[in-house]
């Protein structure tokens, strides 16, 4: 992968997509459930703690990403948390998505490297969630940045 590596549950495949994430995997019977990396350029030599705290972070991401403005979505951040591993933070974010069709549970967990912004995100369905919660908890959590 390109700077980063993470877990995936056994039967995912990896999908061919095209101006999107850098990758995206998806469950094989249950195709709405996927993981996805985006990585974005920052300027300057900057840290995820110049970004802001876990919670400003989240919500900057709920805002932009996962329920922008006209999106007819909805991002609740549930938790917001820090992790350190070696040199690099991480911060862990739990979203409950509201979508017209129903309700999605996401995990992401972002860090910075050699100027990129990289964010792995991990969603289900809330009806899943209870099934799949841990597994994609383990995903979330395994994702780490060179």
């Amino acid at each position: 992968m390109d700077g980063y590596k993470f877990l995936y549950p056994n039967g995912w495949l990896q999908v061919a997509v095209s101006d999107g994430p850098d990758v995206v995997f998806h469950d094989l019977i249950e195709e709405s459930e996927n993981v996805s990396v985006v990585m974005s350029a920052l300027t300057g030599n900057k840290k995820l703690t110049d970004l802001g705290n876990p919670s400003e972070v989240g919500l900057r991401l709920a805002q932009k990403v996962l329920a922008p403005e006209g999106s007819n979505r909805e991002a609740d951040l549930l938790s917001a948390e820090e992790r350190l591993r070696g040199d690099k933070t991480y911060y862990d974010l739990e979203y409950l998505i509201k979508l017209p069709t129903g309700e999605r549970h996401n995990l992401a967990s972002v860090a910075v490297s050699r100027g990129k912004l990289y964010t792995l995100n991990i969603s289900t369905s809330e009806q899943r969630w209870s099934k799949v919660g841990d597994l994609f908890k383990t995903v979330a959590k395994s994702f780490t940045v060179d």
